[in-house]
């Protein structure tokens, strides 16, 4: 798949919602993508071939990290991770609480989730700020893994979540101006 014909796909599936969910905020409406088969596809064979292939699992972070992540898993034939919300998980999972633009939010991992030493990817739909892209590859360093890189479906530039990231590769079906 050519990068034009990806990056057309950007403009013809991606809906925008200006002032949504606040005034001065383009929401990015992933909904489009989805019901289309054809284009979900497209982008997700794009997206895997950026993927290492030595990579033994995916991390994909609540909830649309899990739209992505675990068919991409499924189609490296590798392990999938969801990244939950806190008080989601049983048992004794770890936990990382990080700082948001307006107070805070605590991810979680499954406490046999991830095996020292597992080589994993982060996956989610949007790169912004960073916040939670970097909450989810300390986390996963908390269990021993080897933080391959993050991925994104979309990276909004400008907000510095590449930067927050400075210690991981960093790779984006689109990456479009704020």
């Amino acid at each position: 798949m050519s990068d034009t014909t990806i990056d057309s796909l950007y403009d013809s599936h991606i809906a925008l919602y200006p002032d949504f969910p606040q005034d001065g905020v383009l929401f990015r409406d992933i909904t489009p993508l989805l019901r289309d088969p054809v284009a979900f596809r497209q982008v997700m064979d794009h997206w895997c071939s950026k993927i290492p292939s030595d990579i033994d699992l995916i991390i994909g972070t609540e909830a649309r990290g899990f739209v992505f992540g675990a068919p991409m898993a499924y189609a490296l034939g590798i392990g999938f991770v969801p990244v939950r919300k806190a008080g989601k998980l049983p048992g004794d999972p770890r936990s990382l609480t990080y700082d948001l633009e307006y107070g805070t939010a605590t991810v979680e991992i499954a406490e046999h989730a991830i095996g020292d030493g597992h080589r994993v990817m982060v996956v989610d739909d949007l790169l912004a700020t960073g916040g939670t892209a970097r909450a989810t590859v300390d986390l996963a360093r908390q269990y021993g893994a080897d933080v391959a890189g993050a991925s994104f479906l979309i990276e909004l530039e400008g907000l510095g979540g590449r930067d927050v990231l400075d210690d991981v590769p960093v790779t984006t079906v689109w990456s479009v101006p704020n």
